[in-house]
């Protein structure tokens, strides 16, 4: 039992002086984090007070996206790093149809990834033929329902892919 009784050997940095924390500059700034999210992002909750319009992007209404299939399986990669909306928002909420709804978010700004992303988490152990509609059709804002969330458009089975062009009706249904 003589180890109680030694003295110590080592030096206890905070009491001999020395630093090992950072310069005198970075406790200026307080002690809060400062936020991760991107300037020109907003929150939705924001918008709606501004009552500043959300446009959706065009995109998604093209990419024939199976819902229990994983995002990195659409060819067009950059249409993934796309904006869902325009502003850019950091959290929004896709209503299905039948009642579901998930919520997107990414402190620098939804993009199209993220909303198939959080899509996908929901149907990714789901079968081709448990699913009625399983493609995605694209997204719809109804400010006279909700401001702070899109509606989800799903169709039967997505459009062959071509060059030609398609354009989308309201309902969310392939006209030629």
């Amino acid at each position: 039992m003589s180890a109680e009784t030694a003295p110590l050997t080592k030096v206890d940095s905070a009491i001999s002086g020395l630093s090992s924390s950072p310069p005198e500059e970075s406790k200026l700034k307080g002690h809060r984090r400062a936020s991760s999210s991107a300037a020109g992002v907003y929150n939705i909750n924001d918008l709606e007070k501004d009552g500043k319009e959300l446009l959706i992007a065009k995109e998604t209404q093209k990419l024939n996206w199976k819902l229990n299939t994983s995002p990195g399986s659409i060819d067009d990669k950059d249409v993934l790093k796309k904006f869902l909306t325009t502003p850019p928002v950091k959290k929004i909420d896709l209503h299905f149809p039948l009642g579901l709804e998930v919520t997107a978010r990414n402190l620098k700004g939804v993009t199209i990834k993220d909303a198939l992303d959080a899509i996908h988490k929901q149907f990714k152990k789901k079968a081709d033929d448990e699913l009625e509609l399983p493609v995605l059709a694209g997204f719809e804002w109804d400010k006279e329902e909700s401001w702070t969330r899109l509606k989800v458009h799903q169709k039967k089975e997505g459009a062959p892919q071509s060059a030609g062009k398609k354009k989308k009706n309201k309902g969310g249904d392939d006209e030629e």
